[in-house]
């Protein structure tokens, strides 16, 4: 596991996962209820000619803040996070991953802060996250334990809210004093959904760098329809499907969503890494 650090960002203590190294570097960003270590085989599988940081995000992980996380959770806050996030690292400008609402983060990013963003790597992060496009935009997590006796409890309690897999969510999971619970906040990731929630086209169609959106065939969160359409409307995107994977291409094929990604940042033009 690359090494954590803290950095201050706008007044929070973000950690972040920094492999070091001379590899150029590439931001990562995880999706809702995630953290930083999720890029942890990506992390690896691209080093050393990559170094790949990811940012854990307010209200996640080792970065939540249970006295701030009642607070600001719009896409405003997030983009302004990583914006500030680069400017602290002085990375000048690089590519910038992202898995889910990362993804939206990260074309929102790269449309109001063209300077620092490269190229984007979008995996399953659509343009409209609405419905009717998408049905389920908002996982209703309010019911959900705060606490259980033992992790597997935990899981058990979550799978019986209609979760098949928890371990996505399990990676979160923590013993405190009274058993074990989510580092993240059940009401702040409720509300950092529902911000979420919108019509994104202009972010997504708001940059001309090179871009790459990963999807997977069998995602409940990004139709197809929507994955070949945000490809079509934007000059200079690439998509590639993954029919066998679903949401979390990365989990699903690790090895292949490197793969592409690393093919992608080969191809990509100096001026994707422009002080």
């Amino acid at each position: 596991m690359p090494t954590e650090r803290i950095a201050d960002v706008r007044g929070r203590a973000l950690r972040y996962l920094d492999p070091g190294g001379p590899g150029r570097p590439v931001l990562a960003l995880h999706g809702h209820f995630g953290r930083a270590r999720a890029y942890a085989g990506l992390i690896a599988a691209l080093a050393p000619r990559y170094r790949v940081i990811a940012l854990e995000q307010r209200g996640h992980g080792r970065s939540a803040d249970p006295r701030a996380d009642a607070g600001d959770f719009t896409r405003e806050a997030y983009v302004a996070d990583a914006a500030a996030f680069l400017r602290a690292l002085d990375l000048g400008r690089v590519p910038v991953v992202g898995h889910s609402v990362g993804g939206v983060t990260a074309f929102q990013l790269a449309a109001r802060e063209p300077g620092l963003v490269g190229a984007l790597i979008v995996e399953e992060g659509g343009a409209d996250n609405r419905r009717p496009r998408v049905p389920h935009p908002v996982l209703d997590v309010r019911a959900w334990p705060r606490r259980a006796p033992t992790l597997a409890a935990l899981g058990e309690r979550v799978r019986e809210r209609g979760i098949p897999d928890a371990g996505y969510f399990l990676e979160s999971a923590v013993e405190y004093p009274d058993g074990w619970g989510f580092l993240f906040d059940l009401d702040a990731m409720m509300a950092s959904q529902r911000a979420a929630v919108g019509d994104w086209w202009p972010d997504w169609l708001g940059s001309a760098c090179p871009a790459l959106l990963i999807h997977g065939g069998r995602s409940f969160v990004l139709p197809t329809d929507l994955a070949r359409e945000m490809a079509d409307r934007r000059p200079g995107a690439t998509l590639r499907t993954f029919p066998d994977c679903g949401h979390w291409v990365h989990d699903d094929d690790p090895a292949g969503f490197a793969s592409v990604v690393g093919d992608f940042l080969d191809a990509l033009p100096e001026a994707a890494w422009a002080g």
